[in-house]
Order: C-alpha cells, then sequence, then structure tokens
C-alpha cells in the first residue's frame, strides 16, 4: 500500500506543480496543454472531439469546456464533418501551434526539474518499465512535446 500512496501523492503533486508552472508563464492548463499536443501529433492536426475526450480522459461535456476556452483564445477551431453530421472536429490553429511550442520549453523544463533530474538513467527506465505495466505504454513513449 505505501507504493500505491506514494505513487498517488507524488501524481498529485507533480500535477499541481507542472500545472502551476503553464498557467502562471503560459495561461494553459496541464489539460489544455495535452489537448494542444494531441491535436499537433494528430492527422491534418484535427481530432473528432469524442476521440480527444477519450484520450484526455475528459467527459464529453469537460471537452466542450475546454475546447471552447481554447477556441475563444484562437488556439482551436470547430470543424463539420461533411459526410456526418453528428461528428465534429478539433482543429488545432497556427496560434495553437506557436502557443504549444512556447508552453513546451517551460513544461519540459519543469518535467526535467521536478522529476526527471531525480532519478538516475536506470531508475528512469526501470521507472517507465514498471508503470508502463499499468497502463499498456510503450516504452520511451513521448508525451510533452510538440512535433516530437
Amino acid at each position: 500500500m505505501s507504493a500505491w500512496v506514494s505513487l498517488l501523492r507524488g501524481h498529485a503533486a507533480l500535477t499541481r506543480a507542472l500545472n502551476a508552472d503553464l498557467v502562471a508563464d503560459h495561461g494553459l492548463t496541464l489539460n489544455d496543454y495535452e489537448v494542444l499536443l494531441r491535436l499537433s501529433h494528430a492527422p491534418e492536426r484535427k481530432m473528432r472531439r469524442v476521440d480527444l475526450a477519450e484520450q484526455v480522459l475528459l467527459t464529453a461535456s469537460g471537452i466542450t469546456r475546454l475546447l471552447d476556452g481554447l477556441q475563444t483564445s484562437g488556439y482551436v477551431d470547430k470543424e463539420s464533418c461533411t459526410t456526418d453530421a453528428r461528428v465534429t472536429y478539433a482543429v488545432l490553429t497556427v496560434a495553437g501551434r506557436d502557443k504549444l511550442r512556447s508552453a513546451a520549453d517551460v513544461h519540459v523544463a519543469g518535467i526535467r526539474a521536478k522529476f526527471a533530474e531525480r532519478y538516475s538513467d536506470e531508475e528512469l527506465a526501470m521507472l517507465t518499465e514498471l508503470l508502463g505495466r499499468l497502463n499498456g505504454s510503450e516504452p520511451g513513449e513521448e508525451v510533452c512535446t510538440p512535433d516530437g
């Protein structure tokens, strides 16, 4: 149980700190950043809103609120599907891509300072393997930088 509690507390502390850095320096939440990042990696820099919600672990109403804010800021556009009126896409704008690139420096530096620098390369490799068992991710999967 102590490993489980340490994992939860460590995740919560890191999430709060990384979120605070992004909000203070770029006006983006960690969820905003992740949405922009996922869109930057998507074909044509667009995704169905329902798929985006699933990938960032938000409800349909949660992704709608998040995307509305990003759209108001000019970072994301909404696009209708030409073949299915029920489907809408979130599309990364040029301003969104630029915002993501500028925020990536702060975010990656925060990850290094608050997480990666606390462990040796060997410990990080082991941690990657161990935590990868929980979610099925591939070793070395990059999730924090644009145009990766």
